[in-house]
């Protein structure tokens, strides 16, 4: 008998009534203990329920994702098929990921995309390289600084490699043709699913950048 379940509800609703005004077998009394244990019962399990959605580390369900919404907008949403341990994971990474950094702009592309976005500062000497230096050749390391872009910053982000639309076959390919069976048809945006889309990557830029600063974002 756990505490809360029917039959502990059923055993404290009949320890209230005086034991003198009942014999030992009374099903009457007995039926209408039991209705109204179980009622308080499922009362009691919905006070449960509704204790763990007020807290990051214990909510489940849509309620998880009401909590995600609060905090971060459209800018954090659950994959398609994926846990509540998994999402509140993601939830705890970004709500204490480092902000206002250039590792930060690194880290949330790289959590998002699973690739490393190149990022060139023209008054970072570390990015432009110098005469002489060995940080410096054409087509290969550094690039042209400049004075006159202070705070700024050009960021070139990848997008992530998607599994595209499953069982429907793209152009050119053996098991799709016009006027037979096979598995090609006209796809949309709405039937690709868990991607990560270009404003979902902007947005991430501009949450974790420091402020008074310019990101110049080119996807690829």
């Amino acid at each position: 008998m756990a505490t809360g379940d029917q039959n502990d509800i059923y055993t404290r609703l009949k320890g209230l009534l005086p034991p003198t005004w009942f014999g030992d077998s009374n099903p009457i009394l007995t039926g209408a203990l039991t209705a109204c244990a179980s009622a308080l019962s499922w009362c009691y399990s919905l006070y449960l329920y509704a204790k763990l959605q007020t807290r990051i580390s214990t909510a489940t369900d849509g309620w998880l994702d009401l909590t995600a919404y609060d905090f971060f907008g459209k800018n954090l949403q659950r994959s398609a098929g994926q846990s509540d341990d998994l999402f509140r994971n993601q939830m705890k990474i970004s709500l204490f990921r480092e902000r206002g950094t250039r590792q930060a702009i690194i880290d949330i592309l790289e959590d998002m995309t699973g690739k490393t976005p190149y990022i060139f500062e023209p008054q970072r000497p570390l990015d432009t390289g110098s005469y002489g230096g060995p940080t410096i050749g054409y087509g290969v390391a550094g690039g042209y600084g400049s004075m006159m872009l202070p705070y700024q910053a050009f960021v070139t982000a990848y997008r992530p490699s998607g599994s595209g639309i499953p069982y429907i076959a793209g152009y050119s390919s053996t098991p799709s043709g016009y006027s037979i069976a096979s598995r090609g048809e006209y796809a949309s945006q709405s039937m690709i699913t868990g991607s990560v889309t270009d404003a979902q990557i902007y947005e991430a830029i501009a949450a974790v950048k420091m402020e008074g600063t310019i990101v110049w974002v080119r996807l690829q």
